[in-house]
């Protein structure tokens, strides 16, 4: 079901249409010829992390608390109870805590979502769990299942990312098990689930499995765990599908040189069997070994960022596809946690690419979201989400 005012902003557009006299030309998206601004949209909330909507036309945004709630903002209003309330299941400090959250693209009718977090002894785990059948604001406390746990042996470098992607299948970005430049080399090894986007088919199940392995994933019938798609991440905090090209694109935390921002296109089946280069590799420069490294079978970032003017760990964003600001379309959005800069960049540039900063805030970026209409996001752990509005 549409959503109403998404059903009104259609006529809007279509009236305007029917009154141009010709469309213009299609043009690439430039930053420099843009100023953005931010919109707060609501206060007071404890650590959030992420923002997302549930795609059944309801127009409310899902914001995901660290301490392990998700709250519900409905007609700019942050309902008082929780949608779900996680908070005795999950540990936290640090990087840890309730990360991820998903919502199955018939949720509509199935009213099946998926949440990442830490686990009590400090693993990652992927659970499913259904909104309630009576009251579509809060979680059916009865049903809940695990579907995947996995040993992480530090605190840091979780990743925390979830997202239904092409194939309706369920992507799942994990960090490289912590510590210092990847001491176990997680990220390369292709028998640990650690560094690496995952996918699986959460409709199915695959012998003791609690979820279908996709026959087309790079490593089945090959040396590897059957449910990695590519490898070499150290951070993949956090990431997104552009909702009308389909490309996905990896925001990527660096060790303490360079920051990455990664794209995987069609093209490439979106980084299918993708080598993203971390440990041997930070950005574009040599880690290990620190110079002489092997760049073959690496995929180069479409980004790179130094540590400088207070940088230091980037925050993956969003392709605008909202309809609010047509100045924005196809620009890229992200921003980095330490400094509060934002930039953005076109979406469709070949790559290397620059980014353009476009405002310099005091906001710890822990993450960017997007609502049903494509309007962009911008996620504060201090406590507070705006949207970005173009001025």
């Amino acid at each position: 079901m549409k959503s109403r005012r998404r059903t009104i902003l259609g006529a809007i557009l279509a009236t305007a249409t029917l009154l141009s006299v010709a469309p213009g030309p299609a043009t690439a998206f430039d930053p420099n010829a843009i100023d953005i601004s931010l919109t707060p949209i609501v206060s007071g909330l404890s650590s959030p992390v992420l923002v997302t909507h549930a795609g059944d036309g309801s127009d409310r945004l899902f914001i995901v608390e660290q301490g392990g709630y998700i709250r519900i903002l409905s007609g700019g209003t942050l309902r008082p109870q929780p949608f779900a309330d996680l908070h005795a299941s999950i540990s936290t400090g640090s990087e840890r805590g309730l990360l991820g959250l998903a919502f199955h693209p018939k949720f509509e009718t199935n009213r099946l979502f998926y949440v990442y977090f830490t686990t009590r002894s400090g693993d990652l785990a992927v659970s499913e769990l259904r909104a309630s059948a009576t009251n579509p604001n809060v979680r059916d406390p009865g049903w809940g299942r695990r579907l995947l746990t996995i040993h992480h042996p530090r605190s840091n470098h979780n990743g925390g990312q979830i997202a239904f992607g092409p194939g309706n299948y369920l992507y799942i970005g994990t960090g490289d098990g912590g510590g210092v430049g990847d001491p176990d080399n997680n990220a390369q090894n292709l028998n640990s689930l650690l560094g690496k986007m995952l996918r699986i088919d959460v409709n199915g199940r695959s012998g003791s499995l609690a979820y279908r392995i996709p026959p087309l994933n790079p490593y089945v019938g090959k040396p590897g765990r059957d449910e990695i798609y590519s490898r070499g991440l150290r951070n993949p905090w956090r990431w997104s599908f552009d909702r009308s090209t389909r490309s996905l694109f990896i925001g990527d935390v660096g060790q303490n040189r360079y920051e990455e921002i990664d794209r995987a296109t069609t093209a490439s089946w979106w980084g299918k069997g993708a080598n993203y280069g971390w440990r041997v590799m930070e950005g574009n420069a040599c880690y290990k070994p620190s110079s002489g490294c092997s760049t073959s079978g690496k995929v180069r970032p479409i980004l790179v960022y130094g540590h400088g003017s207070g940088d230091c760990s980037v925050s993956g964003g969003y392709v605008y596809r909202g309809a609010m600001w047509p100045a924005l379309a196809g620009g890229y959005f992200y921003g980095d946690f330490c400094s509060g800069r934002i930039w953005a960049f076109d979406s469709a540039a070949r790559s290397p690419v620059t980014g353009v900063q476009l405002l310099d805030t005091s906001l710890n970026i822990s993450s960017f979201g997007e609502d049903e209409d494509g309007e962009v996001y911008v996620v504060d752990l201090g406590g507070a989400i705006y949207r970005i509005d173009a001025t």
